[in-house]
């Protein structure tokens, strides 16, 4: 079973009302975006540093 995490942010109104404009444009929800935008900043990092590996954390 996969184990999903609660991940707090703090941001400002600002912002938070522009980052969920450009959700609405993209068609994803905040928390989608935000997955969105992490999993290519980690494919980002793993085509230009090889695949992280977590065993040896």
């Amino acid at each position: 079973m996969k184990i999903e995490r609660h991940f707090g942010l703090r941001i400002d109104d600002e912002l938070l009302k522009k980052f969920r404009y450009v959700c609405e444009y993209e068609g994803r929800s905040a928390n989608g975006q935000i997955l969105y935008l992490i999993r290519r900043c980690v494919a980002e990092y793993e085509k230009e540093n090889g695949k992280i590996n977590l065993s040896q954390e």
